[in-house]
């Protein structure tokens, strides 16, 4: 029996522990969810705005430091997905001119299913007996829900935020440029001199007025 007994502790096979998904985050520096723009935070913001619009995304919640949307995908027949996309813009330093965006973006994946109707049939004999029916009624189901790693789907969606800022702070300094020259006096021309004045030598002295006067001879 002890032999047995220690044969089947030998037999033994340990089951690994599953390690939990928390243990996953280790809370790195160099995450890419988040970009420095040359920028203020509602002008990153509005290009984060243009960037998902230009996209195909519904913008459903717009804020000056917050910007929130989505997009519909149809992979398979029965399965949709959708992605939802959060840019939250928070200014750096002390002159507010610089700031940074935190993007995360949620992927949900629903999936057809379909339920058969029945109805009820009332007999009196037998009382009330449901029967089904043919016809079924068709909804979708959540399935799968994650946040979409960082990696390259992010790099794309930034260098297209770049873009769209570049262009609004561009168009922007030229409006501010044509503001501020309208708003500087111009500097006033100065009046014509009359004719007569100006027919009189610049280099006519007193001797020149003297020799002019009446009575004036030669000695």
């Amino acid at each position: 029996m002890l032999a047995v007994a220690g044969g089947l502790a030998g037999c033994e096979t340990v089951i690994p522990r599953k390690t939990s998904v928390y243990q996953n985050e280790q809370f790195k520096s160099d995450e890419t969810f988040s970009r420095l723009f040359d920028a203020e935070p509602d002008d990153t913001c509005e290009a984060a705005r243009r960037a998902l619009l230009s996209q195909g995304y519904v913008i459903n919640t717009l804020k000056p430091d917050l910007v929130n949307g989505s997009k519909r995908f149809q992979p398979e027949g029965e399965v949709h997905v959708e992605i939802s996309f959060t840019v939250v813009c928070t200014p750096e330093g002390r002159s507010g001119k610089v700031s940074t965006a935190y993007v995360s973006a949620m992927q949900d994946r629903y999936a057809l299913k379909k339920s058969a109707n029945s109805a009820s049939l009332g007999l009196p004999a037998l009382g009330s007996l449901s029967i089904p029916l043919s016809a079924s009624d068709d909804s979708l189901v959540k399935v799968a829900s994650e946040t979409i790693p960082a990696g390259q789907f992010y790099d794309r969606f930034f260098t297209l935020m770049h873009r769209y800022l570049r262009e609004s702070v561009g168009d922007s300094r030229q409006q501010q440029r044509a503001t501020t020259a309208a708003l500087v006096p111009q500097p006033v021309p100065a009046p014509p001199l009359p004719a007569a004045a100006a027919s009189v030598p610049a280099a006519a002295g007193p001797a020149a007025a003297a020799a002019s006067a009446p009575g004036a001879t030669d000695h």
